[in-house]
């Protein structure tokens, strides 16, 4: 039987670990070709590695998301290793919990930059591609921090959030005609490396009590998501957000 992603090329930034590793390995285990982006390249190398091992087609691409000319080297090399990019997973992010009369312009904007600049390059840089092909999916990273306050990330990243759900309509709209769909996830507490290194077992206790559904998600559940958008079975939706929070937030 066919994978569903068979001969599909995909780039996942920010792929070295938590939910952009579960979507490399989801992606890969449908038969995606996958380029695995991160800046940590200790942890790049263990994914991809894994990858390769258990026969999947994957290629690592390290690079910073916020300079367009490491972004263009990794579209350069998806094209170089596979012919094409279908499929593109604005994943990277980072978090900081500093209070805003307590934060350094400096901050602000390197969490503004690898979150929003960081989706806006890569999707930039690979639309022409997708046109050319008449097909291609986009899929952004959002959160429930996008649509009311961060419970981690403090301002900056809630702003940054908030834009890429803005970017994600706009865009839609603009390549839709081009046979190129754009969505957001929104996911609400993951555990992931980030979560872990932010939060204490006794503070993850009290959110997870919080929850109508009292536990916290799965990255792979997230990944099973990010697949579905990516897949021709979402070919009808664009500029939408999904959210996948356990009931945290729930809004229409």
């Amino acid at each position: 039987m066919e994978k569903e992603f068979e001969g599909k090329v995909a780039i996942i930034t920010g792929g070295g670990q938590g939910m952009g590793r579960s979507v490399a390995q989801k992606l890969s285990l449908e038969g995606a070709n996958v380029i695995v982006n991160d800046k940590n390249l200790e942890a790049l190398s263990k994914v991809v590695n894994d990858l390769t091992s258990s026969g999947a087609s994957a290629v690592a691409a390290p690079g910073d998301v916020t300079k367009k000319d490491d972004v263009d080297a990794i579209v350069a090399t998806a094209l170089d290793e596979f012919g094409a990019v279908d499929i593109l997973v604005n994943n990277a992010g980072i978090l900081f919990r500093t209070r805003l009369l307590d934060m350094e312009e400096e901050e602000w904007y390197l969490v503004i930059n690898v979150n929003m600049k960081g989706t806006y390059l890569f999707s930039r840089a690979v639309i022409p591609h997708m046109r050319k092909a008449g097909w291609g999916r986009i899929v952004n990273f959002s959160s429930t921090a996008g649509k009311a306050v961060s419970t981690l990330g403090g301002p900056r990243y809630t702003a940054a959030k908030a834009g890429i759900l803005g970017l994600t309509r706009a865009v839609a709209k603009e390549v839709a005609p081009m046979g190129i769909t754009v969505n957001a996830v929104c996911p609400g507490l993951v555990d992931t490396e980030m979560v872990q290194e932010n939060v204490s077992s006794q503070q993850l206790t009290g959110y997870i009590d919080s929850f109508p559904i009292p536990r916290i998600c799965d990255p792979a559940e997230v990944a099973e998501l990010v697949a579905f958008l990516a897949s021709d079975r979402a070919a009808y939706i664009t500029g939408a957000s999904l959210d996948i929070n356990g009931g945290d937030l729930m809004i229409s």
